[in-house]
């Protein structure tokens, strides 16, 4: 037995497996989030189909999300925060980070999605993807000529800056 992709410590046939296969539905918004992540590591383009709510699936491309699932190589999941979207809720949202690998490049989808729960059944609404947050230097940048900050009175390009 193999432990679910999402990332719960769970193995996958008790976690999303289930899901995935139409024999179990998500209990919570971020359950079904995290089978969204499984259906594009095992490349199933289908339930992300049918997980999508019924208003937005006029406009989504089975195939180019196909496409997506195969080229890239999904290597983890990282839930952020997760806000309302329980059992007993109609509503939620779940911020999550989705490393996978894509032309040999390593890439974080970081995305807020928003869920809505009708009829028992969870579906994807839509996500807004989360901007990465500007470093700001707190000192000013050495030169490379600059005597180096350590201390050694060599300058930068010598010492710490080699």
């Amino acid at each position: 037995m193999a432990e679910c992709y999402c990332g719960s410590g769970v193995d996958f046939d008790a976690c999303c497996g289930p899901i995935l296969e139409g024999n179990a539905q998500a209990e919570t918004a971020e359950a079904l989030m995290r089978a969204r992540y499984c259906a594009f590591v095992v490349n199933n383009p289908e339930f992300l189909h049918q997980s999508l709510h019924p208003d937005h699936r006029h406009d989504h491309d089975v195939n180019a999300t196909r496409r997506w699932a195969e080229n890239s190589e999904w290597l983890k999941l990282e839930v952020v925060d997760s806000s309302a979207g329980g059992a007993d809720d109609d509503q939620g949202s779940v911020e999550f980070i989705a490393t996978y690998k894509e032309q040999g490049m390593v890439r974080p989808h970081h995305e807020i999605s928003r869920f809505i729960k009708q009829e028992g059944n969870w579906y994807f609404v839509d996500g807004e993807l989360v901007a990465p947050q500007t470093e700001v230097r707190k000192q000013p940048k050495v030169g490379r000529n600059d005597p180096c900050p350590c201390g050694s009175g060599k300058k930068y390009k010598k010492c710490c800056g080699a």
